[in-house]
């Protein structure tokens, strides 16, 4: 699917305004079945992936009352992403891409029940080894649905797919931040690592039932033959050399690169509840609401820039750069809110531009890299991703820990730092978003 600066779809900008957003989206699930089927799968494991986190942050302070030591627990759930992309990518282009989500899901059902053997401090190393272990697992599969996503929808289900599966990110954070931080203050944390396991079982099982036929196992060429049988060194260095003759597709991949600089807002949030805005004493309770503003906000982005761009390329790259900015005041708002009410607005507000930023990179990207290179195009742009949010959590770790700084200020920083990708970013629109 190359293109440039054309839409999705060759429709007008009426034709797409008479077509109510919440239609779209109710069509899409009820006409695709397959899409619904990965959809329902999404929903359940990540409820349960943001109800049990809120559980391993509260327990990793529980125990340590160190704010690096949530930071390195956070870095191992990310860098893995980044030192795993080469072998990733490559399996995800050369296999069935359904099947190694089932197989990733069924692994992370089984370690993560491991979590419940974890009762004293000496112990904290099994948090971070099982941690470890599930993030080797995830890092295959967030790069075999992304590639996957275009053969289970048509060219005009692609940017609503997106839209909802970013929407479907943010309720289940929202539900998942605040149900687990609430089960955690009340039941305990060993209900929601049940909870999490159970609901990676549930998703391996919806996701055997999508039928789909996956284009990139059919090679169309003898070339493409010979690439697909290619060890892994050669289908690398082809990877390189696409992204290299491709440099639209290289500087939509940075786009996540530069959205994992907030990462450190990850051991933030966390910091926050716990210090600054405890309720009745309760650290849990607070970093619930705040995660759950997360979600609001970076649930109603997507829809809000669905409806803006109408399947717009041009318009994609437009909203990526008000993203940028708005995360950008949002944050640095958020370093100076005097209550966890205004907080949690400028939390909301910044995800608001989060969500547009990861949903229009991730659809542009799927509408403009050849399929076959999918998976290692996914694999690449996560990979950077979560090397980008390792690094912003050390930081923050360490300055919290080691360099005296206040979470505050730390959260200021975060915010002028998106900035510099705000400014830059319309560059970038003028050279391949057809702005001309």
């Amino acid at each position: 699917m190359e293109g440039g600066s054309s839409p999705i779809i060759p429709v007008s900008d009426s034709q797409a305004a008479r077509t109510p957003v919440h239609l779209r989206y109710f069509s899409l699930l009820r006409d695709n079945p397959n899409f619904r089927r990965l959809w329902l799968a999404q929903l359940i494991s990540e409820t349960g992936d943001w109800f049990y986190s809120l559980a391993v942050y509260d327990l990793i302070l529980a125990m340590t009352h160190s704010g690096k030591a949530v930071a390195w627990a956070i870095i191992i759930q990310t860098l893995p992403w980044f030192l795993l992309t080469p072998l990733a990518g490559h399996i995800a282009d050369r296999f069935s891409r359904r099947r190694l989500m089932i197989l990733a899901d069924v692994a992370r059902g089984f370690i993560v029940l491991g979590l419940v053997a974890v009762r004293t401090e000496n112990r904290i190393w099994l948090v971070y080894a099982l941690l470890f272990a599930e993030v080797i697992f995830a890092s295959f599969f967030e790069p075999a649905r992304n590639a996957l996503l275009p053969n289970v929808t048509t060219d005009e289900e692609l940017l609503p797919a997106n839209a909802l599966s970013s929407a479907t990110w943010s309720f289940a954070l929202t539900v998942g931040a605040a149900l687990g931080g609430a089960a955690t203050a009340l039941f305990g944390r060993d209900v929601a690592f049940v909870m999490n396991s159970l609901s990676f079982f549930a998703s391996a099982i919806l996701i055997a039932r999508i039928i789909v036929h996956e284009t990139h196992l059919e090679p169309k060429t003898a070339g493409d033959e010979a690439s697909a049988k290619a060890p892994m060194t050669r289908s690398l260095a082809e990877g390189a050399a696409y992204l290299r003759d491709n440099p639209k597709i290289s500087v939509l991949v940075m786009a996540k690169f530069a959205l994992g600089t907030m990462g450190g807002m990850l051991a933030l949030l966390a910091v926050f509840g716990e210090r600054i805005f405890p309720i009745a004493g309760q650290g849990a309770l607070a970093m619930g609401l705040l995660y759950a503003a997360r979600g609001v906000g970076a649930g109603i982005g997507p829809l809000i820039g669905d409806h803006l761009a109408r399947d717009l390329q041009p318009r994609m790259w437009r909203i990526i750069a008000a993203g940028f900015l708005l995360m950008g005041v949002g944050y640095f708002a958020f370093s100076l809110a005097p209550s966890l009410g205004l907080a949690l607005v400028a939390i909301f507000f910044s995800q608001l531009g989060s969500s547009n930023v990861w949903v229009m990179s991730t659809t542009l990207l799927q509408i403009n890299a050849a399929d076959r290179f999918l998976g290692r195009v996914f694999a690449l742009d996560f990979g950077m991703l979560m090397l980008s949010i390792s690094v912003s959590n050390y930081l923050v770790g360490v300055g919290l820990d080691d360099w005296g700084f206040t979470a505050r200020q730390l959260a200021g920083a975060l915010g002028l730092l998106i900035l510099i990708p705000a400014m830059l970013w319309p560059l970038a629109q003028r050279r391949w978003g057809g702005d001309h």
